[in-house]
């Protein structure tokens, strides 16, 4: 007997129900850097510091490649950048991290309480430059307080008005997702 329409070839691999062990991972690693995040936010928001995910900062060469994690300000207008790492490996990879140095007053590795962070007090991690964070999906601790090394005015300026201006299109979009398109990264 013949069948109308597409023959069936078996079960679909394209939805999560069918995701290897590779995209479990990645996704379990995707919720543990959010919850990390949320536990972050909460303790910077109990101290009036206000940040945003995932903002673009500009390179030293005029593109965009690189998003920090957590971008905030403080109440006294100072810029703070956390990375979060949910990971040994990734911790130990990332040889880019010092990019951010560039574009905050203070900044801070953000970590769930069991990764290892032993290597952070390494010369190579620069702990004179660096505080540390622990954070679950519910609240975080300042475990070693980053030191405040001072941005130019300029720079710092610069700074806060692309915080604005993103957290502002963010929160327009929102509300009005025909926005999307319109005014770049944010």
């Amino acid at each position: 007997m013949a069948r109308s329409g597409p023959a069936h070839t078996g079960p679909s691999h394209t939805g999560p129900a069918h995701a290897g062990p590779a995209h479990v991972g990645q996704v379990a690693e995707e919720r543990a850097a959010l919850a990390v995040a949320r536990g972050i936010c909460r303790l910077f928001a109990r101290n009036d510091v206000w940040c945003i995910t995932e903002m673009t900062l500009p390179s030293k060469t005029g593109g965009s490649n690189r998003r920090a994690d957590l971008m905030g300000i403080d109440p006294k207008g100072r810029i703070i950048i956390v990375e979060i790492k949910v990971n040994r490996a990734d911790l130990l990879g990332d040889t880019k991290w010092t990019d951010y140095l560039d574009h905050c007053d203070r900044f801070y590795w953000g970590l769930p309480p069991h990764l290892d962070r032993a290597c952070l007090d390494h010369a190579g991690f620069h702990p004179e430059h660096c505080g540390v964070i622990l954070a679950d999906g519910y609240d975080a601790e300042i475990v070693r307080p980053a030191p405040s090394l001072a941005l130019n005015a300029a720079r710092r300026k610069a700074g806060i008005e692309r915080l604005a201006r993103a957290s502002l299109r963010r929160h327009l979009v929102t509300r009005d997702p025909h926005c999307a398109p319109w005014g770049g990264e944010g």
